[in-house]
């Protein structure tokens, strides 16, 4: 039969479908060398030569039973295991332990009875991981393996995932530590979109020191880290027993998360996360304790989207949040403040209900009102409502309320939050402008502490003007409250205004 396909065409498919989130694994090649069982499986295990790194079979000492005594290693040599499952997955997955060999393996269990690979080199990363990446990988294993590691093991997987992170799908990190090279380098998680999953004891000696910190950065980056802190538990014991969620979590997590956003061909983007900060708490029954966990696999996951332009002051930033699935007529919030915060409980149950959340840049030493229309038009252009929520806290409240009396036809409902109405975008104050909004008819709703300062002189002096004008605004106050609110706010009030006035 002639072959039709031309290489062209062939790479043009080959690219279609990788863009799309579908890849053919490798055919495997099956593993050289006496098999023996680990935990019901088979078992391979292999010398490499530290000079050449050569990689050879070795046959295990049945005294060994399911462990690695490394006292029957050879000086120059490195002892490697692979264990192969009954089935492979589709794709041939992979796990990687970085240390320590068969200490708490009931989630390599757990996923080889899912049809994934163990592989594990008994040294630090280097070239010989390096070399036993090539050997697995070219057995037809993924060439993004899942890692695991505990304590000294987080330091090998933390220290190759910053390093090589083109090849790495997930971490999972118990108790680990971490080398400030790799913390320096945690970024590189973020921008090759690679999740982490923490489990550590609440009296784990390193857990203040490294995993509290990794998680800050990651965060405060846009990454994806989920923790899980058992009660009462020190640095031991590692894991826990039932590893069911530990291997959920891995099949979840080597998948890519593709996307296509409603503005994908705007300009160049640089995804990340967010989600919320909330702890939750978890009992852990074979273990008799309860674990706090937050993060992504606990709470919603939003795609964050974030358009970098140049300008005489350096590079700035529009951050667009995406709902998970978008309302009818994609209905926004053009958020004034820049920063979106974990317990930002509003905007979460917004984005739950299909609200995107875009927070625009300061692209001068000011917000530009030109600046903010040219995002406006944009995202309209790209099949944003024409009428977004306009939302301030503190003094961006005004910031929002001034771009809306200079586009009252192009807004919605506005939402303010402890609001100072002045501005410096533009010389008039909101205070002084509002009759634009009156005449639009746009309804307003403000919340604010009953101690707040600026509830006397700005906001009940704007809803006295207000109304004089024939306007419409909404004032809640919050009892014991000054200008920062002690919990998060009520979202159910404020969502349901927003809701009502933004119906298509």
């Amino acid at each position: 039969m002639k072959n039709y396909f031309k290489p062209a065409l062939l790479t043009a498919i080959c690219l279609l479908l990788i863009g799309s989130g579908k890849t053919f694994a490798q055919a495997l090649k099956p593993f050289e060398g006496e098999k023996t069982s680990w935990n019901g499986f088979d078992r391979y295990d292999y010398f490499m030569d530290t000079q050449t790194f050569a990689i050879t079979p070795f046959n295990a000492l049945p005294a060994e039973k399911s462990g690695m005594d490394d006292k029957n290693t050879p000086k120059g040599k490195v002892r490697c295991i692979v264990i192969v499952p009954k089935n492979a997955a589709p794709g041939n997955p992979v796990t990687w332990r970085g240390y320590y060999w068969d200490h708490e393996p009931q989630s390599e269990v757990e996923l080889l009875k899912r049809g994934f690979h163990v592989v594990y080199c008994n040294i630090d990363p280097g070239k010989e991981w390096e070399a036993w990446y090539a050997f697995f990988t070219g057995h037809g294993l993924s060439k993004k393996p899942a890692f695991s590691g505990m304590s000294r093991g987080g330091i090998n997987e933390y220290a190759w995932a910053t390093v090589h992170s083109d090849k790495v799908s997930c971490l999972y990190a118990d108790n680990p530590a971490i080398r400030p090279e790799s913390f320096a380098a945690l970024n590189m998680l973020v921008k090759y979109d690679i999740p982490v999953l923490s489990i550590v004891g609440t009296e784990d000696f390193v857990f203040p020191t490294n995993t509290r910190l990794i998680e800050q950065a990651l965060l405060l980056m846009g990454g994806r880290m989920t923790m899980m802190i058992k009660e009462g538990t020190g640095h031991h014991p590692h894991s826990i027993k039932d590893a069911t969620f530990i291997a959920d979590w891995v099949v979840q997590n080597i998948k890519p998360t593709v996307r296509d956003p409603l503005f994908a061909d705007t300009n160049a983007f640089v995804k990340t996360y967010y989600y919320s900060s909330e702890n939750k708490y978890q009992y852990l029954k074979i273990e008799n304790t309860w674990a706090t966990v937050r993060g992504p696999w606990f709470t919603p996951v939003y795609d964050v989207y974030n358009v970098k332009s140049d300008t005489k002051f350096g590079i700035k930033t529009l951050t667009i949040v995406a709902p998970n699935k978008p309302a009818p007529g994609n209905p926004w919030v053009f958020r004034a403040d820049r920063i979106l915060p974990g317990d930002a409980t509003v905007e979460q149950a917004l984005l739950a209900k299909g609200y995107y959340i875009v927070s625009p840049p300061i692209t001068g030493q000011n917000p530009v009102r030109k600046d903010w229309d040219s995002y406006y038009n944009m995202l309209v252009a790209k099949g944003f409502s024409k009428k977004p929520v306009m939302m301030g806290t503190g003094a961006y409240a005004g910031e929002a309320y001034i771009w809306a009396i200079y586009n009252p036809d192009k807004v919605s409902c506005i939402y303010a939050d402890n609001a100072a109405m002045r501005s410096i975008m533009e010389k008039k104050q909101p205070l002084d402008t509002l009759a634009p909004l009156a005449k639009a008819h746009i309804p307003t709703l403000h919340v604010s502490g009953a101690n707040d300062p600026w509830l006397t002189t700005d906001t009940r002096v704007a809803e006295q003007k207000y109304k004089a004008l024939g306007g419409s605004m909404t004032v809640i106050t919050i009892p014991g409250e000054g200008h920062f609110p002690r919990v998060p706010r009520d979202p159910e009030p404020i969502v349901a205004f927003i809701v009502k006035n933004t119906k298509q």
